[in-house]
C-alpha cells in the first residue's frame, strides 16, 4: 500500500513538473511547449491557452486605436485541432466610409521532428476576407501541419476609428487558459466606463501615469512643442493566470454574464481645445431620443392606422380585463412572427398590417397600439432575452436590449404581454424573456427599470390509478395536468401534430398499451393543459408467483442535467417548479404486498426546495405520492452540489423504487 502511494505521489509530481514546463512569461514557444502533452489541472482539455497579451493604444500620428495581438497554444488533443482556424471580426460603418483594418498577421506552427523544432507559417494567399453582414467582415486562416502536441502562435495588428468602441478583452473562453495579459493606454481626454464581467480576480492590476502621451499636433517637435495642448495616459496592466474553461451547462443565461472579461464604454471627449463632448447619455436624454426612432416613439400611437382591425365584438366588450384578452387574442390568432427580434429604427406597422408576418417590435407595437386605442393603458418594455445576457444598468446602452414587450394596468393589476407566440396565455411571457429585469418605456414620465420575473410555479401533476382484475391483467388510468410553462410546452407538442404526439408516448412505453387518450383543454392559449390515458400493462409477466413493479410510468427527470465537478455560474430555472405524482394500486384478490420502499424526505440547503416520497397501504390498496419543489427560480454557485445530489436522489427513487408483490 505504502509503496502505491508512492508511486501516486512520484506521478503527480511529474504532472506539476510537466505543467510548470510551459512557458507562460512570452509568445517565444520553447521545447517544454512543444513536449509538455498534458495539462493536470483540467485532464478534460482539449487545447490550452499557454501564453496571450492584447495590447490597445491611440496611435500618436492618426489618432486611432490600435491593438497588437499575441497568442500561443496548446493542441491536447485531435478534438482541440479546431484552435488552429483563426476568425477576427472586423467592423465598419453602415456607409463603409469607417471601417477597421488589419495588417501584419504572422502564424505559424510548431512540431516536434526527431527531436528538433520544425515550424510552418501560413503564406498570405491563406489568409482569407468574407463578409459576414451589414457592420461586420471576417478575416479567417488555419493554422498548417496540426497534430496532437502542436503548439500554434499568430499575432496580428488592428486599427479601429471607432474610439467610442475601446477593444474589449476575453480573460476566459471555452479553453483553460495559463496566462493572459491585457495593456491599455487611455489617453486623459477620453473616459471610459470600464466594467469587469465575471468572478475570476486579476494576478495583477497595475496602472501608471505617461505624461503627454498624446498632443494636438503630432508633427511639432523641439521647442515648438512646449505650447501645443497634450493629453496624459493611463497606463494598465490587467493579467490573470490559471484560467479555467468556461464549460456552458444546463439552466443558465448567457454566458455572456459569466465570463470574465474586460468591456469599456466611452463616457465623455474633450478635445484639445477644452470643449467637452458627452456621449454616454443618460436615460432622460436616451427616452427623448426614442420618440423619435421611427419604428418605436413613432409607432407609440398609430389610431388612425388601427382602428378599423377589430370587430364589435371586441370593442363593445364592456369589461376591460375581458376585452384585453380579446384584443391579445386578435394579435396572437392574426399576425406571425418572422423569427426576428427588436428592430429600433425599421419596419413600421404599415408593413405588419400589410403583411400578417413581422418582428418583435412590430407585433407587441400593434398590440400595445390596440390597447390604448380601446383606452386600457399600456406601456412598452424594452429587454434582453436569456441568450442575449443582462443588459447594462449603470448607464444606458441601447445596443444590448434585443426584444420588446408591453405592460397593461387594469383595475389595479399589471399583466406582461408578448403576442409573437400563439400558444401564449394572457399574461405569460416566454421562457426567452425571462432574464430578470427590463426597462419600462414610459416616455412621458421617464422610463424606468421594472423587474421580470417569474413567482407563480409551473406544476405537473400525475394521478395514477391502476388495478389488478380478475384474471390477473393490470389496468388503469393517467391523469395528467400542467400549468404554465409545462404546459405551453405540452401545448405545442400535442397541437401541433397530435398524431405524433399519441405515437411518442407509445414509443416511449413499449410495455403500455394506451386504450384511449383524451385531452380536456381543446384552445391551444389556455392556461392548463389537462390529459387522460386509459392503458392496459400488456406485457407484464405475472407467471411468477412474485411480481416486482416500478409505479412510476411517468418520470419527472431521467438524467441528471448537472455533469460539472464544479460550476462558477448561477443555476437559473427562469422560474419555481412543482413536480406531483400520486400513485394508487389496487390489488385485487389474487395479490398482496410482500415488500415496501421507505419513505423518505430530502430538503435542500435554506429551504430552497424539497422532495418527499411517501408510501403505505390501507387494506389492499397502495399508495405512493412524490412531491417536489423548487422554492427558487435561481440558485447561487455553491448550491450546486447540493442540487446535483437533490437530482440524482429523485432520479434513484423513480428509476429504483420496486414494489414487491406475491400471490396469494
Amino acid at each position: 500500500m505504502k509503496q502505491i502511494l508512492n508511486l501516486l505521489c512520484i506521478l503527480f509530481l511529474i504532472q506539476l513538473n510537466a505543467q510548470s514546463n510551459f512557458n507562460t512569461s512570452s509568445f517565444e514557444v520553447t521545447m517544454g511547449d512543444l513536449q509538455t502533452n498534458i495539462y493536470a489541472k483540467d485532464t478534460t482539455a482539449n487545447a490550452l491557452v499557454i501564453y496571450e497579451k492584447g495590447n490597445s493604444y491611440v496611435h500618436k500620428e492618426t489618432y486611432k486605436l490600435v491593438t497588437e495581438i499575441e497568442r500561443k497554444v496548446k493542441i491536447l488533443n485531435k478534438e482541440g485541432e479546431n484552435e488552429s482556424t483563426v476568425e477576427i471580426y472586423l467592423y465598419n460603418s453602415d456607409d463603409k466610409k469607417r471601417e477597421e483594418k488589419i495588417s501584419k498577421i504572422v502564424a505559424k506552427t510548431y512540431n516536434l521532428e526527431n527531436g528538433s523544432i520544425r515550424k510552418t507559417s501560413i503564406r498570405d494567399n491563406e489568409v482569407f476576407k468574407e463578409v459576414y453582414d451589414k457592420n461586420n467582415t471576417i478575416v479567417k486562416f488555419t493554422l498548417p501541419k496540426i497534430a496532437s502536441g502542436s503548439v500554434i502562435t499568430y499575432s496580428y495588428r488592428l486599427e479601429s476609428p471607432f474610439m467610442y468602441n475601446y477593444k474589449e478583452w476575453e480573460f476566459q473562453e471555452d479553453i483553460p487558459k495559463l496566462y493572459s495579459e491585457y495593456n491599455t493606454s487611455i489617453p486623459g481626454n477620453y473616459e471610459y466606463n470600464i466594467k469587469l464581467v465575471g468572478g475570476l480576480s486579476f494576478s495583477k492590476n497595475e496602472s501608471v501615469i505617461e505624461k503627454k502621451c498624446l498632443s494636438a499636433n503630432s508633427k511639432v517637435t523641439g521647442m515648438q512643442s512646449a505650447s501645443v495642448p497634450y493629453a496624459d495616459c493611463v497606463n494598465t496592466i490587467y493579467a490573470m493566470e490559471d484560467i479555467p474553461a468556461f464549460i456552458e451547462e444546463n439552466y443558465m443565461t448567457s454566458s455572456k454574464n459569466y465570463l470574465s472579461k474586460m468591456d469599456y464604454e466611452l463616457k465623455t471627449v474633450t478635445s484639445f481645445n477644452g470643449s467637452k463632448d458627452r456621449i454616454s447619455r443618460t436615460w432622460k436624454e436616451v427616452d427623448k431620443e426614442l420618440k423619435g426612432y421611427s419604428s418605436l416613439g413613432r409607432q407609440l400611437k398609430k389610431g388612425n392606422l388601427i382602428k378599423d382591425l377589430l370587430g364589435t365584438s371586441i370593442t363593445d366588450e364592456p369589461n376591460q380585463l375581458n376585452k384585453a384578452k380579446k384584443i391579445y387574442d386578435f394579435v396572437q390568432k392574426n399576425y406571425t412572427w418572422n423569427e426576428e427580434y427588436l428592430r429600433l429604427r425599421e419596419a413600421p406597422l404599415k408593413d405588419l398590417i400589410k403583411n400578417k408576418s413581422g418582428n418583435v417590435s412590430q407585433i407587441n407595437l400593434l398590440l400595445h397600439n390596440l390597447f390604448i386605442e380601446n383606452d386600457i393603458k399600456s406601456t412598452p418594455i424594452l429587454l434582453s432575452t436569456r441568450a442575449n445576457g443582462f443588459a447594462t444598468k449603470l448607464f444606458p446602452v441601447i445596443s444590448e436590449f434585443n426584444y420588446l414587450i408591453t405592460q397593461v394596468e387594469i383595475d389595479n393589476k399589471t399583466f406582461l404581454l408578448d403576442a409573437t407566440d400563439s400558444y401564449l396565455t394572457f399574461g405569460q411571457l416566454p421562457f426567452r424573456c425571462l432574464n430578470d429585469y427590463g426597462r419600462l418605456l414610459d416616455l412621458k414620465k421617464g422610463s424606468s427599470w421594472l423587474d421580470i420575473t417569474k413567482t407563480t410555479p409551473s406544476i405537473i401533476q400525475h394521478q395514477v390509478n391502476l388495478k389488478f382484475d380478475d384474471q390477473g391483467a393490470l389496468k388503469g388510468v393517467v391523469n395528467s395536468r400542467y400549468t404554465e410553462y409545462f404546459a405551453l410546452n405540452k401545448k405545442k407538442a400535442y397541437y401541433t401534430n397530435p398524431e405524433d404526439y399519441l405515437e411518442d408516448f407509445e414509443n416511449n412505453y413499449l410495455d403500455i398499451e394506451v386504450i384511449s387518450h383524451k385531452v380536456k383543454n381543446q384552445n391551444n392559449n389556455s392556461d392548463k393543459f389537462q390529459e387522460s390515458y386509459e392503458i392496459n400493462f400488456s406485457d407484464l409477466d405475472t407467471s411468477s408467483n412474485i411480481l416486482y413493479l416500478n409505479p412510476f410510468i411517468n418520470k419527472f427527470i431521467s438524467t441528471n442535467p448537472f455533469k460539472l465537478q464544479q460550476r462558477t455560474y448561477p443555476i437559473d430555472f427562469g422560474y419555481k417548479m412543482i413536480y406531483m405524482y400520486n400513485f394508487q394500486l389496487d390489488l385485487g384478490e389474487n395479490y398482496e404486498i410482500a415488500e415496501l420502499p421507505e419513505s423518505k424526505r430530502i430538503k435542500l440547503p435554506n429551504n430552497t426546495g424539497d422532495y418527499t416520497f411517501a408510501i403505505n397501504t390501507i387494506g389492499n390498496k397502495v399508495n405512493i405520492s412524490l412531491k417536489i419543489n423548487t422554492n427558487e427560480t435561481r440558485y447561487a454557485p455553491e448550491y450546486y452540489p447540493a442540487l446535483k445530489e437533490f437530482i440524482s436522489n429523485i432520479i434513484n427513487t423513480q428509476t429504483n423504487t420496486l414494489l414487491t408483490l406475491k400471490k396469494k
